[in-house]
């Protein structure tokens, strides 16, 4: 299968990619599902593919975790080694061109105490919402690539 098959099968087709790396076969290793399994149990257990609704959770708190996500891809990565070149590749993307945005913009408005104005805290759980919806499928991107279950709609939301 080639990566742009790969993607598109995903809907992220809205992604930044040099043509001759969607050319590429898509052929994960053995370390490549190992990272990916491993940064998939982080992305389901995190704000980045959970509800905060209402007035529940904390908007500074829910930024950490995002932000929390580059020095684990990081960890991610060194711990699996030079091998895993499939996940590095989909992970580098997803930092750069999805979290990243989000990120810089929140950390320096929450430098500038945004989060203690509620129309700044609505804008940031919109924001937040969107990156969602790309940050769960990129959480089932990983669990097909480690080939495991896809559990990132086990529970009902409310």
């Amino acid at each position: 299968m080639k990566w742009s098959k790969w993607l598109e099968n995903w809907g992220m087709t809205s992604l930044k990619i040099k043509a001759p790396f969607l050319d590429m076969e898509w052929k994960p290793q053995d370390e490549d599902k190992s990272a990916a399994w491993d940064l998939y149990i982080e992305l389901l257990t995190r704000i980045t593919t959970q509800p905060l609704v209402g007035n529940h959770g904390d908007e500074e708190t829910a930024l950490k975790s995002i932000c929390s996500i580059f020095p684990l891809t990081r960890e991610v990565i060194k711990l699996n080694g030079r091998y895993c070149i499939e996940f590095t590749k989909i992970a580098i993307i997803i930092l750069n061109q999805k979290i990243r945005p989000f990120t810089a913009k929140w950390h320096k408005l929450s430098e500038q105490n945004a989060f203690n104005d509620a129309e700044k805290c609505k804008e940031f759980r919109r924001e937040l919402s969107a990156l969602q919806k790309d940050l769960k499928i990129y959480t089932q991107m990983l669990a097909d690539m480690a080939g495991v279950e896809n559990l990132v709609n086990l529970e009902n939301e409310t």
